[in-house]
């Protein structure tokens, strides 16, 4: 086991942790919910819940890889200053940010989800604009240590896969929410995969404590 990951294994949903700063970043992210549902803007809702549960799904996963192969997860967050270490490599801040991440990428879409940048559809210039943006501030964090990364195949010098995978999924999936036609399957879709994220942790935190 790495010394990042026994470092995150240590303070893994350790209730000692929490700042009171927690309480006013919450009130932040139900605010901005609470503005969006007010003005009736689903479609802007339900990107950020999507882009939210997209994030849920990828730490899970991570989680579980730390589980069998008891090294490291493939990113981690190991720094002792959060105020809740709630997987291994996800605290309650950057889940938070998470949570308000597909509002703000959503709020600059274009109007008219057909409209072409360069020749190029506009969701997909976002998409892979942000992704690149989320890459470059995530590699800065990796530079300060306040994110970890243990495999040659996930790293600064290979940033590749934490755009394909870390990323571009999560601003792919917020977006084609966000144009659904109708507000029903917006709302089914967000449940689909928020139902799925709360199953995969119940079996494997609750039921199996792998992760």
């Amino acid at each position: 086991m790495t010394e990042s990951a026994a470092q995150a294994l240590s303070i893994l949903r350790d209730p000692s942790q929490f700042q009171w700063y927690v309480i006013p970043l919450l009130l932040i992210v139900i605010y901005i919910y609470n503005v969006e549902i007010g003005r009736k803007n689903w479609s802007i809702v339900f990107a950020g819940l999507a882009l939210w549960g997209m994030d849920w799904f990828n730490e899970i996963w991570n989680a579980l890889v730390f589980h069998f192969t008891n090294y490291a997860p493939v990113w981690g967050a190991p720094g002792g200053n959060t105020a809740f270490l709630i997987l291994v490599g996800l605290n309650i801040e950057i889940t938070m940010m998470f949570a308000i991440m597909g509002i703000a990428a959503a709020h600059s879409l274009p109007e008219d989800k057909h409209m072409k940048i360069l020749g190029i559809n506009n969701r997909v210039v976002f998409a892979i604009g942000y992704s690149i943006l989320a890459v470059i501030i995530e590699i800065i964090l990796n530079a300060a240590g306040a994110l970890t990364w243990e495999y040659s195949w996930w790293s600064a010098r290979c940033p590749w896969l934490v755009f394909l995978i870390g990323y571009l999924p999560f601003f792919a999936v917020s977006f084609w929410v966000h144009d659904m036609e109708s507000t029903k399957k917006q709302a089914l879709t967000v449940a689909a995969i928020l139902g799925f994220d709360l199953a995969c942790l119940i079996i494997f935190g609750g039921v199996l404590g792998w992760i």
